[in-house]
């Protein structure tokens, strides 16, 4: 979606001020939107990254023919360095949220999503730095009064959250969570007007609760998401956001790490108990591991990783402890057959956390 925000305001700029270089800081999507904007355009694309931005949206943006400058560690710090550049190269400035040209590129999400659903009840927005919700609460009210516009936030990040609760805009020392495309510290002075008449509500979600959401939508929806552009999803699985009628989530992007996405996936299989970890004491002589993998094999487990430890000086002499990351079958009570079965053959096993 941010590719519409983006267009909308270089293109405008290029046409109204002969723009022939832009600047914009971004830890998520912007930056992509911007640097295909640019290529479109003819023109030159700088974009400042936080260090800690994915691989992969570093990767995509200069793929599309933008310098990637990576500087600070938050989106906030980053913002600051690439708006002293952008004066130093005598570039246009590109807000990623805090810019009315790139709301108003946004809000065409809205009108989408009015044209091609009736009757829409609410719909459910992350919230980084509030450009995305503001272009689409502007619509939404416009056209459909009624239907409620909720926003969804990262607890590692309730700038939005804190400011809109408070009526004043807060700055968040510090940003932490999966959701890097909505990890923003300060959210824009037009942004939290716009959020202040427009939103319905906002509410929080933690990183446990978006990765579920990352593993709901991949095995329903057959999408791949990123964190920030699940958090819609992860209020409406949770139960943090209340709704009825016809619901629209917003799922703003896909832009995630592989390596990640395997942690995100592997940690909420983890949650919903499909992935579990067993352990126990077996004695230390040939065989006995193999009783246990072959039990495990005929009652459908599929062994992961097995951790074996001899040496600790608190196992009693004789004895190993083995722990099993293991993957369920996916039927009823598979874990009591499991550990019901092991305790027949004399094996005490016990089920940690993974």
């Amino acid at each position: 979606p941010k590719v519409r925000g983006a267009y909308f305001a270089i293109n405008n700029a290029v046409r109204d001020m002969k723009v022939n270089h832009v600047v914009t800081a971004s830890a998520g999507n912007h930056a992509q939107g911007v640097a295909y904007s640019a290529s479109l355009l003819g023109i030159k694309a700088t974009v400042v990254m936080p260090q800690y931005t994915p691989w992969i949206k570093i990767a995509r943006t200069r793929r599309y023919g933008a310098d990637v400058v990576l500087h600070g560690e938050s989106y906030t710090e980053a913002e600051e360095y690439a708006t002293g550049l952008a004066k130093e190269l005598g570039a246009y400035y590109v807000h990623a949220y805090n810019d009315l040209d790139v709301i108003a590129g946004q809000g065409t999400i809205g009108l989408e999503v009015l044209e091609d659903l009736k009757d829409i009840d609410y719909v459910v927005v992350p919230v980084g730095g509030g450009g995305l919700i503001s272009g689409i609460a502007s619509v939404i009210k416009t056209v459909s009064p009624r239907t409620k516009v909720i926003g969804v936030q990262s607890e590692g990040a309730p700038g939005a959250y804190l400011s809109l609760k408070s009526g004043r805009i807060i700055t968040v020392e510090r940003v932490d969570t999966i959701a890097d495309g909505i990890a923003v510290k300060r959210i824009g002075d037009l942004t939290f007007k716009l959020m202040s008449e427009l939103l319905d509500d906002i509410v929080l979600v933690n990183d446990l609760e978006i990765a579920k959401a990352i593993l709901m939508i991949a095995e329903s929806v057959k999408v791949i998401a990123e964190g920030a552009g699940a958090a819609a999803v992860a209020a409406l699985i949770s139960g943090k956001v209340r709704v009825s009628g016809n619901v629209v989530a917003i799922v703003s992007g896909g832009n995630i790490d592989m390596n990640l996405l395997f942690r995100v996936i592997s940690k909420a299989l983890a949650i919903e108990g499909r992935i579990i970890k067993i352990s126990g004491l077996l004695p230390d002589r040939p065989g006995m591991l193999g009783r246990v993998t072959t039990v495990l094999g005929e009652l459908g487990v599929n062994i992961l990783d097995v951790l074996h430890e001899r040496y600790d000086p608190t196992i009693t002499p004789g004895y190993a402890e083995v722990s099993f990351i293991v993957e369920l079958p996916p039927e009823e009570g598979a874990l009591d057959k499991v550990m019901r079965k092991l305790g027949e053959l004399g094996f005490n096993f016990r089920v940690e956390k993974p």
